[in-house]
């Protein structure tokens, strides 16, 4: 693109209400995030319709917040990009709506992206050097799952899990030891000062064919572990210890499989041009600082290039939304005004379609 092409994005998915403006020169001109933990809070994780009902108080006054932050009108944009699924119904339907009004109105094209895409390309927004094709770990709150990424929009799956993603499994776990919500970042902080060695827990399909993930098996015996201590003594060192055994399960798991995964794509995609493959992992388990440190390691032992987003863009942001919208808009992969919101998109449907 010979002129810097503009774009606001939006992200409504789940509990974070996001405006970002983002320009193709990999410029994030402003953003702006509206968590709701205080709101879910009391309930231990997110509720759909408090979240559907926060997003629509809040998404007008963040969109207009980073226009003037920016420094822009409506006029200046190129188009406008909003979360089309997958995620919460209520709050995907208050976002998409709210784009296409603002592009019906200025005249703009739409793009309803991915949720899974803007996670995939966010590697892009920050490494002008992330070229396709890549592998992807993509492991958040919802999803988990190893991906051959060949260009925008076209994504081979190669593995994910059969039960519970992995980022669901430390929130449920995090619930079940009394840890808090949301569950991911606080069993990070109470693994910090455990035993990962204590409890002897299992490693749910290390080993096996293929590159599928399972953790149903790993939170059961959590579980059964916790009903095991002495009553009285579950405040003391043993939740550190079983938090940090928990998750060098899940670290042993994840890179077991992205093991498997890294041999699959070298036997898939040769290497030209004496370039480094790069292994990227997105979501919002990406910001774990030991899930990030083994899978470095993983990837330079295998020749990789060990790629991963700052971590503000590893969780829910609307920079990547707007950044999945440019690379669409550069193709001409706009989308029409009857576009649906959609609980359900796997990524790999964007490659048949």
């Amino acid at each position: 693109m010979a002129n810097p092409v503009t774009v606001l994005g939006i992200e409504t998915s789940c509990d974070e209400t996001a405006a970002a403006v983002v320009r193709s020169d990999r410029t994030i001109l402003a953003e702006r995030l509206l968590t709701q933990l205080d709101e879910h809070a009391p309930y231990g994780g997110v509720v759909p319709e408090i979240a559907a009902r926060a997003h629509l108080s809040h998404l007008d006054g963040l969109i207009g917040a980073a226009m003037t932050a920016a420094g822009l009108g409506f006029a200046d944009l190129d188009a406008i990009a909003a979360t089309g699924g997958p995620g919460l119904i209520g709050g995907v339907m208050v976002g998409v709506t709210t784009a296409k009004a603002i592009a019906a109105v200025h005249d703009l094209p739409f793009l309803a992206v991915n949720h899974l895409e803007g996670h995939a390309l966010s590697v892009r927004l920050v490494d002008a050097e992330a070229a396709f094709p890549y592998l992807l770990l993509l492991v958040s709150g919802g999803h988990c799952q190893l991906l051959a990424v060949e260009g925008v929009g076209r994504y081979r799956r190669l593995g994910g899990t059969l039960d519970d993603a992995v980022g669901e499994s430390f929130d449920k776990v995090a619930k079940m030891l009394g840890l808090g919500y949301p569950g991911g970042p606080a069993l990070e902080r109470a693994a910090r000062d455990g035993d990962p060695a204590r409890f002897r827990l299992p490693r749910p399909m290390a080993g096996r064919p293929g590159c599928d993930f399972s953790f149903s098996g790993l939170k059961t015996a959590v579980r059964q572990a916790a009903e095991g201590l002495p009553a009285g003594d579950f405040e003391t060192g043993d939740l550190a210890d079983l938090a940090a055994s928990f998750q060098a399960a899940v670290v042993d798991v994840l890179a077991d499989r992205s093991a498997a995964a890294i041999e699959t794509f070298g036997r898939t995609f040769k290497r030209g041009n004496n370039r480094s493959p790069a292994f990227v992992v997105a979501g919002g388990v990406a910001a774990n600082k030991a899930v990030r440190a083994r899978l470095e390691t993983l990837a330079g032992e295998h020749g990789f290039h060990f790629v991963a987003p700052p971590a503000a863009l590893c969780t829910d942001n609307a920079a990547m939304i707007a950044w999945a919208g440019i690379e669409r808009l550069a193709l001409g992969l706009t989308d029409r005004f009857d576009f649906k919101p959609r609980p359900r998109w796997p990524l790999d449907e964007l490659t048949h379609a």
